[in-house]
């Protein structure tokens, strides 16, 4: 995959929910999501996480601004459009694993080649390889019920890389899983990201987020500062430098 280019640009972005009083999710967001980096999210509730990542991963659009993944502007984009922008240009890792009950483990990971129109032979051959590369090249056949919860996790992880999507986006990967398979699940990570895959993981965990290039930390629905993995930390305009994560002047 490319390490050069923007696999994500969001540009002041705002989405806006309406359930009585308008409730803004996100204010003014405004982010670059270089291909072949890693960024990870963090956060507390209702700062604006779970929208992002919908956002980037094409589950919705926003209320002003613009979101460009893979080169295509998401907001001009109708339902059908925006599934198959989904279906090439992303990858999901999710928390609950969010694997088919009654597909094994070789069948899961090539579905999502089956809806991009991929012949059997190859999206079984490429997913084969993807378990291989995991480390589960001896569980192709075994249905997920068969699999531990870091098991199950790699497939996932094989699943989100079979199209070799613009980015992966992970959504607290490691909080079903015990300290020793969270670390396996991150060296993985690690190994892909090295090869050039861009990923994006939101987490609660400084440890976990600590394995990227730089974290951006969220507040009210705003960039409350970027921090540089590499002893610098930069922020947005109008956010002081030295601001902790979770503090607000307001």
């Amino acid at each position: 995959m490319a390490s050069s280019g923007t696999a994500v640009s969001l540009s002041n972005v705002r989405k806006t929910y309406r359930i009585g009083e308008p409730v803004h999710a996100l204010d003014g967001v405004s982010l670059e999501v270089p291909r072949g980096s890693y960024t990870a999210i963090m956060g507390p509730s209702g700062s604006g996480k779970s929208t992002l990542m919908n956002l980037v991963g094409c589950l919705d659009t926003p209320t002003e601004g613009t979101v460009v993944v893979g080169g295509q502007d998401v907001g001009t984009l109708g339902d059908r459009e925006r599934t198959r922008l989904r279906g090439t240009e992303v990858g999901f890792v999710f928390q609950t694993f969010n694997l088919m009950p009654r597909l094994n483990a070789v069948e899961n990971v090539a579905l999502p080649q089956l809806f991009q129109g991929v012949g059997r032979a190859e999206r079984l051959e490429r997913a084969r390889d993807l378990l291989e590369r995991v480390g589960l090249g001896d569980r192709t056949d075994h249905m997920p019920n068969e699999l531990s919860g870091g098991q199950r996790q790699r497939v996932a992880l094989a699943r989100a890389l079979v199209n070799d999507p613009a980015i992966v986006l992970a959504d607290e990967p490691s909080g079903n899983l015990d300290t020793d398979t969270e670390a396996d699940i991150l060296d993985l990570f690690d190994e892909f990201h090295a090869g050039g895959t861009t990923m994006l993981v939101v987490t609660h965990e400084r440890h976990v987020a600590e394995r990227a290039d730089r974290i951006v930390h969220l507040l009210d629905g705003r960039i409350e500062r970027i921090e540089e993995l590499n002893g610098a930390s930069g922020s947005q305009p109008g956010t002081p430098a030295g601001q902790e994560p979770g503090g607000s002047d307001e």
